[in-house]
Order: C-alpha cells, then sequence, then structure tokens
C-alpha cells in the first residue's frame, strides 16, 4: 500500500450510530457501551465516531459517559459531525451544532470533524451557511485536528467537492463489495477519485446496514465453503480493510458479541489474500441475482415523510416475504409494522424520501410495489 495520512490507524472504527438499547427500545444501554468500549481499547482500537443527529444526541451523550468520562483524553480519537440539512433552519442553528457536539461529548475537541452525509439535494447548504469556512476556523482554534465531509452522492459531485475544497483532509465513503460496481452508489469510481486526489477515507457502512452481516443464503453458502469458521461480516469488513488509503472501517456495533466478533479478526488485521478476493468475486456475482431491496435502515427516508410511513420496515417485510415466501406473502407483518402509522398506499409521491435516500433507491415505486404485494 502507499503512504498515506492515517495509514497506521487500528484499522477497526467504532461507529456509534446504532447502540444497544435498554428493554425500552430509546434509552442507550450504557453498562453495555462500557463493556465494548472497554474492549475496544484493550484491542487496540482509537477511533470514534457519532454525529450530532445521531439518536437525537443520545449517541454523544453515550459516549461521554461510556468514553470520554472513563478514559484519558489521549487514549482515543473522536469523530463527530455537523448536518446542515438536518435539525437546523439557519446559519446560526447549523452552526451551534458544532458548540452543542463539544458540550455533549465533553471532549474538548474533536480529533475528526465531518460535514454530514453531503448529498445533491443538500451540499448547496455547506456553502450557504459557510460551514466550510467554519471548520477551518475551529481547525486553526484547534478544536478540530483534521476535517472532511462524508458523502452519499455520484461521482461527479465527489470531483467537483475535492476540487473546490482541497484543503479537506480526508472524506468517508460508503464501499462495500456488494456496492463495489452498484451504479447506485458507485463505491469503486468514489473511491478512485479520493485517491487520486489524495484524500485518506474512513469506510461507512461495510456491512450495509447489517445487510451483509447475514446475505443471502447464496453468498452464505459459498462463504462457509471457503472459509467455514469465518463470520459473514469479518469478510465485508476486510474487504474494505483491505483497499489502499484506508483510515479506518467503521462498524456499527450493537452489541457485545459484535464487538468480539470484530475484533477476533481485526486486532491482527490481515488484507484478503489473493484467494479470498477470489471468493469476493464469486459472492459479488451471485449478489447481480438479488432482487430484494437493497435498503440499510438507516431511516433518512422517515423523519420528512409526511404520511408517516415506515418505509424500511415495510421493506424489511418485502424481502423477509421474498425470501422466505409465508403463506400470507407478509401481510400479517405489514399490517403489525404499520399499525398508526403510514400504509405504503398512503405515499402521496412527493419524492422527500427518495432525495434523503442514500442508497438513491426508487423509493415511491418500490412503495407501489409493496402496495400491490401486501396491501
Amino acid at each position: 500500500m502507499s503512504e498515506y495520512f492515517g495509514k497506521d490507524t487500528f484499522k477497526l472504527g467504532f461507529g456509534l450510530m446504532r447502540l444497544p438499547k435498554l428493554e425500552d427500545g430509546k434509552t442507550e444501554d450504557i453498562d453495555q457501551v462500557c463493556q465494548m468500549v472497554d474492549l475496544f481499547l484493550e484491542a487496540g482500537g482509537t477511533y470514534f465516531d457519532t454525529a450530532y443527529v445521531y439518536d437525537d444526541g443520545l449517541s454523544e451523550e453515550a459516549i461521554k459517559k461510556a468514553l470520554v468520562d472513563r478514559y484519558p483524553r489521549e487514549r482515543y480519537t473522536l469523530c463527530t459531525k455537523l448536518c446542515a440539512w438536518l435539525q437546523c433552519h439557519d446559519e446560526e442553528s447549523a452552526k451551534q451544532q458544532f458548540y452543542t457536539s463539544l458540550e455533549r461529548t465533553g471532549a474538548g475537541y474533536f480529533d475528526y470533524y465531518l460535514l454530514h452525509a453531503l448529498q445533491r439535494n443538500n451540499y448547496k447548504k455547506y456553502d450557504e451557511y459557510h460551514i466550510w469556512e467554519f471548520a477551518q476556523e475551529q481547525k486553526a482554534k484547534g478544536l478540530i485536528k483534521y476535517w472532511g465531509f462524508s458523502f452519499h452522492a455520484d461521482p461527479d459531485l465527489l470531483e467537483e467537492l475535492l476540487t473546490d475544497h482541497p484543503e479537506v483532509d480526508f472524506v468517508q465513503l460508503q464501499i462495500n463489495y456488494a456496492d463495489w460496481d452498484n451504479p447506485g452508489v458507485a463505491a469503486r469510481q468514489c473511491w478512485e477519485i479520493a485517491r487520486k486526489h489524495g484524500k485518506s477515507i474512513t469506510v461507512m457502512e461495510p456491512v450495509k446496514g447489517g445487510a451483509l452481516a447475514n446475505p443471502i443464503p447464496k453468498v452464505q453458502e459459498i462463504f462457509k465453503a471457503a472459509a467455514p469458521n469465518m463470520s459473514f461480516a469479518s469478510w465485508a469488513i476486510r474487504y474494505a480493510a483491505s483497499l489502499d488509503g484506508i483510515i479506518t472501517v467503521l462498524s456499527g456495533m450493537s452489541n457485545l458479541e459484535q464487538m468480539k466478533d470484530n475484533l477476533s479478526y481485526m486486532k491482527q488485521f490481515q488484507p484478503l489474500s489473493e484467494a479470498e478476493q477470489e471468493v469476493i468475486q464469486r459472492v459479488q456475482i451471485a449478489l447481480t441475482e438479488d432482487k430484494s431491496i437493497a435498503c440499510t435502515a438507516c431511516h433518512y427516508c422517515t423523519g420528512g415523510c409526511p404520511m408517516n410511513i415506515p418505509i424500511p420496515e415495510i421493506f424489511a417485510i418485502r424481502n423477509d416475504a421474498l425470501a422466505n415466501q409465508p403463506w400470507d406473502g407478509g401481510k400479517r407483518g405489514y399490517s403489525i409494522a404499520t399499525a398508526n402509522k403510514g400504509k405504503a398506499g398512503d405515499c402521496i409521491q412527493c419524492g422527500q424520501c427518495e432525495a434523503a435516500c442514500p442508497q438513491h433507491l426508487p423509493i415511491i415505486s418500490l412503495l407501489e410495489d409493496c402496495v400491490n404485494a401486501m396491501e
């Protein structure tokens, strides 16, 4: 691999978007998060990734309790993000996210900072609110060490942003073996553009929202035949970590078991061998035959839905019906998921969900299919 910023960073990062919850399903299980943090640091991990909007701020508060209040500041690095298109309404409230994040985390400064989830429909907000300049100012003050942006759009926009903003230190990209040549994500092209501009990369969605931790049966068969004792998630995370220019690969771990599994193969990380790369290629071919909906359940689509439609839950039920063919076609599960909420047929086709979707799914037409199948 080439020399690049962040090359020596522990290649597993702790993503804090899907932290474990208590029985109420809302409150973070801080005791379990503390155990996960302890194991991660003991194994040599350093990179923690959260965001102002994650779990309405509870993620930042949780990492204060589980990490910042319990360990010396030099033991870890912390990344958070400013979202100029969500939970703010003007330049002042957008910039306030930075100061609120400092207060919530108690970290004193951020080792890494990102402009959050840039897409075609929102990237101009960061210009309008002068967030690029604001991040530079905070770096000059020592409140940010390295900064960049996380990205969910097409290669042409990435090229434009990196050309216009050579000052950024790194970018965060969605990279996994399922999306490497997926035109809706264009992971390969985005990786190539970032490296052409000399930018290091942190990887998000290496297991595609958990989908690659429990892949379709055909993929499971291929992996089990190649290495029966390796977890499915390990293939996905090691695939991303084997690329050139990677600072770390973020895994949104939701329980202690996931942390232990990830550390079992990332503590002494070895890039994929040539034979293992060939296994991945066979898996990629198998995935082209998969007709399920490629939703990662990030819920970006639901925040602004005027009809309160639980889109990810509906798609999950539809995928289960396609895979397992229940006697009722998934109608019972659909009825439960949409109780007291909007149904697929209530969609008014306003398009806000498609504009927000990081996977660029044709959500409106997919909901129509769900209407035909389950209503």
